[in-house]
């Protein structure tokens, strides 16, 4: 029997992994053809006229998103963060309303509601696709329900058939958080196309990515044409729009628009994103078919006629099963060389701001106000399986991304079957 590295013994991987990194020449060549062409670097001004859109390079960077997603509005964001703020704006959400979303996920998919002096009320999650569902979503629709903001996390998307015909029922809009899930599907639509709005990520982890970015998606113009002025100094530009013969839109814009030098490169990143898609998908799939060789472990499941994208590989551990516990298992993957992030992410309203209700130092508006007299509850417990994957069975691991092949994948592989032969040894640890 092999001795663990965590007493003493030789480590399978010595080396760490390559960090994750897709930018080379196209993105280069990109930027320096802006810079010959000696274009604005934002081609954006907040006047209703000519470049209240942006530039070129913004606005073929959203034509890519219309035509490959087949959606009639793309709106660029200087992050998916914002973007996900003007989304939450767009659908009319502010003071005395509640956005029904996940606490399962990056805290901006929250704040965002938070922004609008909203309230998120947090619906359950899925023990094995990890995202809220028509079920855990039902029971706290209330007449102050606004919409529903589910998360598609990890690269796979929730279960929608049932909550659209949830939301049709109760007249509500759908926002598709879709940071982690660009190019994957549910049952033949593309994640972030299925919702009335879908919210994109071009953050520097994501799978394509120009340092930070974002994109909202939408067939809806009257959505569209909000999420602009959310973007671009809304409230100036209306004054033009009324001139023009346009409704008043009762709202604040800020900046939130894209650079041109990051529209270039998210351009030339994301004619790879099938390629860097595919490969990411395979060694994904490769890694999950050989995790069931521990009955311990349980790798993720997708849904039928669905495509996972795994923006990060997800599994889960069973204690019991295994006799050691979480932390013991990622010490002694650690020590052999494949570091493992457990948990992922705190139940978001277990975090200060929700705790204490305050998001402003001398106001505990909008959780209490005269437009908010209710009480939402973000006490511990109110999602029970989000606090189980975050405190007890949750692994993630970043093997699958590239450069790595399935040769490091079965050197992962090796390290768990040495992790299952030292289990009694481990267990004193």
């Amino acid at each position: 029997m092999t001795t663990l590295a965590l007493f003493g013994g030789q480590p399978v991987l010595e080396k760490p992994f390559p960090t994750y990194y897709t930018i080379g020449e196209d993105e280069k060549k990109a930027v320096n053809r802006l810079f010959d062409e000696k274009t604005h670097l934002s081609d954006f001004v907040a006047r209703g006229g000519e470049y209240f859109l942006g530039g070129k390079y913004v606005k073929e960077l959203e034509k890519h998103f219309t035509d490959y997603f087949k959606v009639k509005h793309a709106v660029s964001f200087n992050s998916a963060t914002t973007a996900l703020q003007a989304a939450v704006a767009a659908v009319g959400a502010g003071p005395g309303d509640e956005v029904i979303t996940s606490p399962y996920t990056m805290s901006a998919t929250a704040a965002s509601i938070l922004y609008n002096n909203a309230l998120p009320v947090f619906a359950d999650i899925d023990p094995d696709i990890f995202n809220i569902t028509a079920e855990t979503i039902e029971p706290l629709i209330s007449p102050k329900t606004k919409a529903i903001l589910p998360v598609n996390i990890f690269g796979l998307s929730a279960d929608y058939d049932p909550i659209l015909e949830l939301a049709k029922k109760h007249d509500l809009p759908v926002i598709e958080d879709n940071a982690q899930s660009p190019a994957g599907t549910y049952k033949g639509r593309y994640a972030g196309t299925i919702g009335d709005i879908g919210v994109f990520s071009l953050n520097t982890h994501k799978v394509i990515q120009c340092g930070e970015g974002g994109i909202l998606v939408t067939n809806n113009d009257h959505y569209a044409h909000r999420a602009r002025l959310v973007r671009n100094h809304g409230e100036v530009v209306m004054d033009d729009f009324i001139t023009q013969g346009q409704p008043f839109e009762a709202l604040l814009g800020n900046n939130f628009r894209l650079s041109e030098i990051h529209a270039a490169v998210a351009i030339e990143q994301f004619k790879k994103l099938d390629e860097l898609t595919d490969e990411r998908t395979a060694l994904a799939q490769y890694l999950a078919e050989q995790l069931q060789k521990f009955p311990w472990l349980t790798p993720p499941k997708v849904l039928p006629d669905c495509r996972h994208v795994y923006y990060i590989f997800s599994f889960k551990i069973n204690s019991q099963k295994a006799g050691i516990t979480r932390k013991q298992f990622a010490a002694a993957m650690k020590a052999e060389g494949f570091p493992l992030a457990e948990g992922y992410q705190k139940p978001l309203y277990l975090l200060p701001v929700y705790q204490q209700k305050r998001a402003f130092p001398n106001s505990q508006f909008p959780f209490v106000s005269s437009e908010y007299p209710s009480n939402v509850s973000y006490k511990k417990g109110i999602c029970p399986v989000a606090e189980r994957m975050f405190e007890e069975e949750l692994l993630f691991t970043a093997a699958c991304q590239r450069p790595q092949t399935k040769k490091d994948l079965d050197l992962f592989i090796q390290a768990i079957k040495k992790i299952e032969d030292n289990f009694e040894k481990l267990k004193t640890y």
